[in-house]
């Protein structure tokens, strides 16, 4: 029959196993829990094992379901920068190390002063900051460097999947490249900073790109979950480049918008560029990179500021603040309460409320943390697609056909579509419309569609994500009335950070002594 691929997505809490038809339909879902361990503050870890148990769970529901025979194909998608290290029977030998972690800031100063900041950016797509495994990796060699040496893989969540399911010690450069260590010009390892991290180039898996296949589903694992020997493992991407795919972004036009805990964005880009004002990734598709922006805190701020101030949810808050007007009469947050990535990359950043006054309510703060929020995703997104403009411009020679255009569409995803308020201030701020994708599992589609491609069911990625993403659900305008006040209100943002910088900083030295 093989009329099924399945999509999965190993997320930093759970894999999710999703069985979807030719068409982009999900038939069958099946999702397993793992736990997350902060044995000291800023060390986020995982047993890769656990990994392993979830996936054999949730693959297993999955072909108890639909059945072997209908299963085509299996492309995974997973939580990116996340790794371990493996010997040669393919034992994890330390738990996995989660992009959440901290412990190497040390590293990101002395290999930024080493290599030069700029230069690990331009090389690695990734300015320099905790989240990419490459520091964590040099932290290793400082402190278990015995463990290090005798490794005989390092692997992300990808390569560990596809090592266990085929035998092959194979990833894909789009799940390999937020680690850090890629060239992400060429998509090869890059010598001098997998010498940096401590590494040898024996102990990193071959890569291949997006969509192709990396082996065969092994006998032993096969009879394990019920599906047949010899199915066509895919390979797959990052969670975040997925998800870009599965809402439909594959080319130039369009920006995915995701409004979860932290807030992701992404555009396509024809060539390479590099800047502060945003990571550098492989696309998904293989043709082409990526550009992305990263807010820590979204939606969890909400949630934060729902438990600060006693509210009984979210949506009682939204239901007031609904009347309060644009501007929050004065307020102005500058939601860096977990610190920023692009395009600032200071870990010592902080949130800030400027503008309290005694007239002040839960629901003044509640609008203002969403224009905040609203602001930042504006400014990032202008200095993205700018970028991605002026580099397709000079590869086409066609500059005057970009310059002055129309904001490219923004597909947007995530449980911050739910909160209505947030989805009319964020299109007016962002002086666009946007559409709301249905897709619940956009990264899992995303892994289903590098299948569906790869089985020669579509002629391309590209062919394969036109087909099988669901068009949006809704559509959000821009309130006519809005928009220039929270023009004027977002050049007073923009010099938010400057204005505190220095201020965090002697506060956190003051914290030290």
């Amino acid at each position: 029959m093989d009329d099924v691929v399945i999509g999965i997505d190993a997320s930093t809490t759970a894999v999710k196993a999703i069985a979807f038809t030719r068409d982009g339909k999900e038939l069958f879902q099946a999702r397993e829990a793992y736990p997350l361990s902060n044995p000291r503050p800023g060390h986020f870890e995982q047993d890769a094992e656990h990994w392993w148990t979830a996936l054999l769970g949730a693959l297993k529901q999955v072909a108890e379901a639909v059945g072997a025979a209908r299963v085509a194909a299996i492309a995974i998608a997973h939580q990116r920068e996340t790794f371990t290290l493996i010997d040669h029977a393919g034992k994890p030998l330390i738990p996995a190390i989660l992009w959440l972690d901290e412990r190497a800031r040390p590293q990101v100063i002395r290999l930024s002063g080493e290599l030069g900041r700029e230069t690990i950016r331009d090389w690695s797509g990734k300015p320099p900051d905790p989240t990419p495994a490459l520091y964590a990796i040099a932290w290793l060699a400082e402190h278990q460097p015995q463990t290090l040496d005798v490794a005989a893989a390092l692997v992300d969540v990808h390569g560990f999947f596809v090592h266990r399911l085929t035998g092959r010690l194979v990833t894909s450069t789009a799940s390999a490249d937020p680690l850090g260590l890629l060239d992400v010009k060429n998509g090869t390892w890059h010598p001098q900073l997998v010498e940096a991290a401590g590494l040898r180039p024996d102990q990193l898996p071959r890569l291949v790109a997006p969509g192709a296949i990396c082996g065969g589903l092994g006998e032993s694992v096969a009879r394990l979950i019920g599906l047949k020997a010899g199915t066509p493992v895919v390979a797959g991407a990052g969670d975040g480049q997925a998800m870009g795919l599965g809402m439909g972004v594959y080319g130039d036009g369009k920006n995915y918008l995701s409004l979860g805990s932290g807030i992701v964005s992404g555009c396509y880009s024809h060539g390479i560029t590099t800047s502060d004002a945003f990571r550098t990734l492989v696309s998904p598709t293989g043709s082409g990179f990526m550009l992305e922006t990263v807010l820590r805190s979204g939606m969890q701020l909400v949630d934060w500021i729902v438990r600060t101030t006693g509210s009984p949810s979210a949506a009682a808050l939204e239901k007031v603040a609904v009347d309060v007007a644009a501007g929050s009469e004065g307020l102005l947050v500058m939601p860096y309460w977990a610190g920023v990535m692009s395009p600032y990359w200071d870990g010592a950043a902080r949130g800030a409320i400027v503008g309290l006054s005694l007239d002040h309510e839960p629901k003044h703060l509640f609008r203002a943390v969403l224009e905040g929020i609203a602001f930042e995703q504006a400014i990032a997104s202008e200095a993205m697609e700018t970028q991605a403009a002026e580099t397709q411009a000079a590869q086409t020679q066609a500059a005057e056909t970009l310059a002055g255009g129309k904001p490219a569409a923004m597909i947007a995803a995530g449980g911050g579509t739910n909160c209505a308020l947030l989805m009319r201030i964020m299109a007016s701020v962002l002086e666009r419309p946007l559409s709301v994708s249905p897709v619940n599992e956009a990264a899992a589609l995303g892994a289903a569609m590098l299948a569906a491609s790869a089985i020669g069911w579509f002629a391309s990625p590209e062919t394969a994500a036109e087909a099988m993403a669901a068009p949006p659900t809704r559509h959000v305008d821009p309130v006519g009335g809005l928009v220039s006040g929270y023009r004027a209100r977002k050049a007073i943002y923009r010099d938010l950070y400057q204005a505190t910088r220095e201020t965090h900083v002697r506060l956190g030295e003051v914290g030290q002594v």
